[in-house]
């Protein structure tokens, strides 16, 4: 075993799970799931069957992904944020077969709180506030709060807010990289 599972953390068989991963407390990660690598699974965290981590992912306590999940690179999960995988449940209906899908891009940043509805992307190095309700897909490197989820601005890979001028351009105050907004997709300068 490559990676590091408190005591009280089940882990049922066929999963897969990444070099240098930790898994804390009362968590339980279900068959058919993939975490990768330098992952840091919280407390309380369910990860259902079929949910893909990419490497280096955080996830905060008491966060549920279920089936249809998958989250790219880099990606930070804020304490109880939750995603849905069915638009229209019904207890006394079994509805399986109809999970949507929701992918979260390399880079992204989903708030405590937050609830992601099922069938809606998250793009990379978005930032999704704490508490939002996101009910569409979200643009890579956009700022989206509220409930329902609106998008009030931007933000740099690093975390930071970008302010465009009259241009297009912005810059990152930290790391001074440089963006470009057009046609509202806004593109990292390498």
């Amino acid at each position: 075993m490559n990676y590091y599972s408190h005591p009280t953390a089940v882990i049922d068989d066929g999963c897969k799970i990444g070099a240098g991963s930790k898994i804390w407390h009362f968590t339980h990660i279900m068959s058919g799931s993939c975490i990768g690598e330098n992952c840091n699974i919280g407390q309380n965290v369910v990860i259902s069957p079929d949910v893909v981590l990419g490497n280096n992912v955080k996830v905060q306590n008491n966060v549920s992904l279920y089936t249809g999940v998958t989250c790219g690179n880099d990606v930070f999960l804020g304490p109880s944020c939750v995603f849905t995988n069915v638009i229209n449940p019904r207890s006394a209906i079994n509805r399986r077969g109809q999970y949507l899908k929701t992918h979260v891009g390399d880079g992204a940043s989903i708030g405590a709180n937050a609830t992601i509805v099922c069938g809606h992307d998250i793009g990379n190095f978005a930032f999704i506030g704490a508490g939002a309700v996101v009910t569409k897909s979200v643009p890579a490197y956009a700022l989206v709060v509220g409930n329902p989820a609106k998008q009030i601005g931007w933000m740099s890979e690093y975390g930071e807010r970008l302010h465009f001028d009259n241009n297009g351009e912005a810059y990152c105050k930290q790391t001074n990289e440089k963006y470009i907004l057009q046609n509202n997709v806004v593109t990292k300068i390498l």
